[in-house]
């Protein structure tokens, strides 16, 4: 028995070909639709959850550079949005990286990380010999326009290399798991050779977090700690620089206007914003007192302008970024899946508290960007590639299979 529903006339849905409203709305949507790897509505929600936490992560740097950049830019370049504009153009491919990283299987990305690290170990070398020198550190390597910063984009590929690495530590040889470590030791050296004790110290901090996640054995962890602090102790006392910023970082106010001069503007810049804060764009810290107040220090003007609940809440989100990571993580089929959703995780809040803490006093200086929301394209692209490996490794987890193999079927249609 066949049965069959009748429309009203008036209810009739407009032909699309007359309705140009429907038309572009249509194409807009298959637009959108092209872009992803899947339906949005067949996302698991911790994807969605992770794609929208990003939009808001972006926009939010985009309104704190705003402020923190405006000043300075209209004193030095005559235009107020100059860094604004720079920062959007980078935005734009960053964003190009994220949706890559959603489209690409995440088994590409993995057989493509042991040439992408080689090939960043090469540039980081590279910098140590024809390298841009900024404040005694040669970390740039300048091409026409562009200054490439290889230990920021070399960060995605260390994640992907190292779960590997660790995901197969049982079953490989010896001669494998020797051949990685020591280039990713090779790395770190060369890092702390440029000098860049913070970067350094953060992909050697990752690395171990990985490996104790993948279940490596006590004895191997413990004297990896070990090396690494010993390093880290003699890159201190091997260069002055480093050195000062542990005496500064111990008592700022003893040389308010010397070396202590960084720490002491932020704390004024922090403690200026009180509960509520300044209200946005009337942070006074910015008008060149705070130094570099639109990359390392950008988050003093943000607890200036939104005080003591911006913070707080800027941690809370953090720590919510952090929470749907973790289970991400736990969902994930297979170690190696599970040790690039933790490595991506541990890395963007990971270095997002390590730049607060050095804002607001509680670690020594150090160059490490806020993602996302410090100015510098290197640092942006590295850590919208690392979300989108993240948002990948949630639909992979969800049991979401590319949509090439499924079969494309029209539904039917019911006679009339």
């Amino acid at each position: 028995m066949s049965i069959t529903v009748l429309r009203p006339t008036d209810q009739r849905p407009r032909d699309r070909r007359t309705n140009p409203r429907a038309s572009n709305e249509g194409g807009l949507a298959a637009s959108l639709r092209g872009l992803l790897p899947w339906p949005w509505e067949a996302w698991p929600t911790e994807a969605r959850l992770l794609l929208g936490l990003v939009g808001l992560w972006c926009a939010l740097g985009v309104l704190v550079l705003a402020s923190a950049s405006w000043w300075v830019a209209e004193r030095e370049m005559g235009d107020g949005a100059y860094y604004l504009k720079r920062q959007l153009i980078w935005m734009a491919a960053s964003w190009g990286l994220l949706l890559l990283g959603v489209r690409i299987p995440l088994r590409r990305w993995l057989h493509l990380a042991p040439l992408a690290l080689l090939v960043g170990c090469l540039l980081v070398a590279a910098t140590l010999v024809v390298g841009s020198t900024v404040n005694g550190a040669s970390r740039w390597l300048v091409l026409g326009p562009l200054q490439l910063q290889p230990s920021e984009l070399v960060k995605p590929f260390v994640v992907l290399q190292g779960a590997a690495l660790f995901a197969h530590w049982r079953r490989i040889g010896l001669d494998q798991k020797l051949l990685w470590l020591g280039v990713f030791g090779l790395l770190i050296l060369m890092i702390l050779k440029q000098p860049n004790l913070s970067t350094a110290a953060l992909t050697g901090l990752l690395l171990w977090l990985m490996a104790l996640a993948a279940g490596l054995g006590l004895p191997l962890l413990l004297g990896a700690a070990t090396a690494g602090g010993l390093l880290g102790a003699a890159s201190i006392t091997l260069n002055t620089y480093q050195r000062l910023r542990v005496v500064s970082f111990l008592d700022p106010w003893r040389d308010a206007q010397g070396d202590g001069y960084q720490l002491v503007q932020s704390l004024l810049a922090i403690g200026s914003g009180g509960v509520f804060g300044e209200g946005f764009g009337l942070s006074t810290q910015k008008l060149q007192y705070l130094p570099i107040q639109s990359t390392d220090f950008i988050f003093a003007v943000f607890a200036e302008e939104f005080g003591f609940v911006g913070s707080v809440a800027l941690l809370l989100f953090l720590l919510l970024f952090g929470f749907v990571g973790l289970r991400v993580a736990l969902s994930c089929r297979s170690n190696q899946q599970r040790l690039v959703a933790m490595g991506c995780t541990t890395l963007l809040v990971g270095q997002s508290i390590l730049n607060i803490a050095v804002a607001s006093g509680a670690m020594p200086t150090t160059g490490l960007p806020l993602p996302m929301i410090s100015y510098g394209g290197n640092s942006l692209m590295a850590s919208l590639l690392i979300c989108g490996l993240l948002i990948r490794c949630a639909l992979e987890s969800g049991g979401l299979v590319p949509i090439s193999r499924v079969s494309r079927r029209r539904r039917p249609v019911p006679a009339r």
